[in-house]
């Protein structure tokens, strides 16, 4: 070993233990996982949630989009906050701060406090994902040692959701809801004991925090979800779905504002510059709000029409991560070949077809016959696009700005989920009130004196009328979602160019891609 390897090797910020790239991949990935994971895995305990707890069911919601909200509208500040201060250094402390909340949450005897450890839980993933990707770019060259790693990265955030709910159905039924956010405890201790360990620290460059770029972002994109969701309840007329809209837009022209004059921006608006760039984070968006959608209204499908126990509705989701990882290893390995133009034209319409086909779903609708196929579908299609965008919107970004490029892809998955599926939310109350109404009419036209008194006291339909309500409201929302779809394809169609550099690119033989 010569003198100036062993000064590197000396260096507080060198990892004891070096050559072992798999390992941090391993420990880069794990972090991925649990923190997209996060988003879904309480889907299927909600019901447990509510009973536990006293939630009313407008609450519950907040379940899942306080946690989405805080960490899609602070990943910016966090992919910038690594570039400042150190990738390492920043990503322990998400990781950490992100199983102190976990724990918080699985020991919540209130609402007020699951809420609050969700957004706290926001605010560690925010903290440690954007900053796990730009890690990929530190810990391997760039060239096809770099694209593989990013490939396992791209697979684990596209297939963490459908394993959430594998995860959130087994834990539920086999120990109890607390375990979902219990299970993320010692993995998130074992990651922050081995990542100083396998992982180098970054160069730290000087710059400053974009607060109010990052809390503009934040609350204007918050506002613009209770927006929809509030007038899925109460209607477009009503005050406050009226005021939440008129407050987004202000706050949104404020963050456009503040990024174009700051002198360092969480989000450099030069990246929007190369149309191709720009065309994945709008593919992003769009994929990422139909994908939280379909598995949204799968799981109230399965549950509550096919009644399926929690364990069975995480298993139904089984085959949607099967077939990502197939899709994602498919253009992970011919995409120096053919380039990143045929893998997002294809997933996208794959995804159009698995939504529309979706969209047919009734009450009769079996799992094999309604479910399962176009899942496949949709499932092959996103996993072909998430490693292509991946690649596409990260590589080639400056080596002082890859923490705010990485955190800006990030924010457009989960803000893209948190606003699609309040969208979504939206036409389904629509659609769910109108069949309501409907249903209702029947009933009572055909129903006993028995059967009449009891809907007076509950309020509520009997299964086969209220399965054509559920059912009409979902397959509404999935025509909403194969629009978002449709939205996508046209982006990689008429925006998407792929030059000769980009393919030579691809394959490390010569400058980044889209760059």
């Amino acid at each position: 070993m010569t003198t100036s390897q062993l000064i590197q090797d000396q260096k507080p910020g060198a990892a004891r233990r070096q050559g072992r790239p798999g390992i941090a991949l391993a420990v880069i990935a794990a972090c991925q996982l649990m923190v997209v994971l996060d988003a879904t895995i309480v889907n299927i305990a909600l019901p447990h949630i509510q009973d536990a707890l006293k939630f009313s069911t407008t609450d519950l919601t907040w379940v899942v989009s306080s946690y989405t909200l805080t960490f899609g509208g602070l990943l910016l500040l966090g992919g910038r906050a690594g570039d400042i201060l150190g990738r390492r250094r920043v990503f322990m402390t998400g990781i950490l701060l992100f199983t102190f909340a976990s724990l918080l949450g699985g020991l919540a005897q209130e609402p007020w406090q699951l809420l609050a450890a969700r957004v706290l839980q926001g605010v560690g993933g925010a903290i440690a994902s954007p900053t796990s990707l730009a890690l990929i770019t530190t810990t391997f060259p760039e060239g096809p040692e770099r694209n593989r790693a990013f490939g396992v990265f791209a697979a684990v955030s596209a297939g963490g959701g459908a394993i959430g709910l594998l995860a959130g159905g087994m834990l539920t039924e086999w120990l109890d809801w607390r375990w979902v956010l219990f299970v993320n405890v010692p993995i998130g201790v074992l990651i922050a004991v081995l990542t100083p360990l396998y992982i180098n620290e970054s160069e730290r460059h000087t710059g400053r925090f974009d607060i109010a770029g990052a809390m503009t972002s934040t609350l204007g994109m918050a506002s613009l979800v209770y927006g929809f969701i509030r007038a899925a309840d109460e209607g477009w007329r009503d005050s406050l779905t009226i005021g939440s809209f008129v407050a987004a837009v202000p706050l949104l022209l404020a963050f456009a504002f503040i990024e174009s004059r700051a002198k360092e921006p969480i989000t450099p608006l030069r990246m929007f510059a190369d149309r191709n760039r720009s065309g994945t984070y709008v593919i992003m968006l769009s994929l990422a709000a139909a994908m939280f959608g379909m598995f949204f209204y799968i799981v109230l499908f399965v549950q509550n029409v096919l009644e399926y126990s929690p364990i069975e509705a995480g298993l139904a989701f089984l085959p949607v991560t099967v077939v990502i990882a197939i899709g994602a290893g498919l253009s992970q390995r011919f995409l120096p070949v053919l380039g990143p133009k045929p893998f997002m034209l294809t997933g996208s319409a794959l995804v159009v077809v698995g939504l529309a086909w979706q969209a047919l779903i009734s009450a009769d609708s079996s799992y094999v016959g309604g479910v399962l196929g176009p899942m496949l579908l949709f499932g092959f299609g996103m996993g072909l696009n998430f490693v292509t965008l991946t690649i596409t919107a990260v590589s080639g970004v400056a080596q002082h700005e890859a923490g705010a490029a990485s955190g800006l892809l990030n924010a457009m998955q989960q803000v893209g989920g948190s606003l699609g599926l309040s969208i979504l939310t939206t036409v389904f109350g629509s659609a769910s009130k109108d069949e309501a109404e409907k249903q209702v009419a029947q009933f009572m036209a055909e129903a006993s004196p028995e059967q009449k008194a009891q809907f007076a006291e509950t309020q509520q339909l009997p299964a086969p009328w209220g399965h054509e309500v559920l059912t009409q409201g979902i397959s509404m929302g999935f025509v909403a979602a194969a629009a978002m779809g449709v939205l996508a394809l046209a982006t990689a169609w008429f925006v998407i160019k792929v030059r000769k550099s980009d393919l030579e690119a691809l394959s490390g033989t010569a400058g980044p891609v889209a760059g």
